[in-house]
């Protein structure tokens, strides 16, 4: 299935600048939302591909710093370019410390925003193929007996067949039949391939 579009989305309460960065944004064949306020933006929702927001620092309502603050808060990862008139260097550093990608302060150049934008889209494709590669291994993680999950947090912990047997009780031909089992749905090639599936999905013998 084919990834959604990237998509740019522009927030600033300023006509003119709007449609002046509609302008320039599809003039390098970049799809692009635009809105007045943070509110039109929630109405309409959240693009379905990669995204990158272009956020005025200064809004009717909410604050572009404010909704910084709201996305990071709900575990919603945008790459955020921050644009003002009106910057100074505490403003700056707060957007920085947040997790923008540049702070830019009217009037900029160009190719520095669209340079901005690039690495912010590329950022947010990469989160997103993360995302999807985790949801993989969290479906075949979910696909594994209890057994099968309390062997592979022993195994990724180091432990050795005759251990495991110890600690969980049973025969070491069992935990070999668990074990095989286990490396089989996890589509795992080896132990190193192992241990970086149980990384992501920090599974442990605490947490399995």
């Amino acid at each position: 299935m084919a990834e959604a579009p990237a998509t740019v989305v522009v927030i600033d309460d300023d006509q003119s600048v709007r449609e002046a960065l509609g302008n320039l944004l599809r003039s390098v064949d970049l799809q692009t939302n635009l809105h007045g306020s943070v509110a039109e933006f929630l109405k309409d929702g959240r693009p379905d591909g990669p995204t990158c927001l272009v956020l005025d620092v200064r809004l009717p309502g909410r604050g572009g710093l404010d909704f910084q603050r709201e996305l990071t808060n709900a575990g919603i990862h945008l790459p955020i370019i921050f644009i003002t008139g009106h910057g100074d260097i505490p403003m700056s550093v707060q957007a920085m410390k947040g997790g923008a990608i540049e702070f830019m302060t009217k009037p900029f150049r160009d190719q520095d925003l669209l340079d901005a934008i690039q690495l912010g889209l590329e950022r947010d494709r990469a989160r997103r193929e993360e995302e999807k590669s985790v949801a993989l291994l969290r479906a075949r993680f979910d696909s594994l007996t209890q057994r099968e999950r309390e062997v592979m947090a022993f195994v990724v912990a180091g432990s050795v067949n005759k251990q495991i047997a110890f600690e969980m009780g049973i025969s070491q031909i069992t935990v070999k039949v668990h074990r095989g089992n286990m490396m089989r749905k996890m589509e795992a090639r080896s132990l190193a391939d192992l241990a970086l599936m149980a990384e992501k999905l920090k599974v442990s013998r605490e947490k399995s």
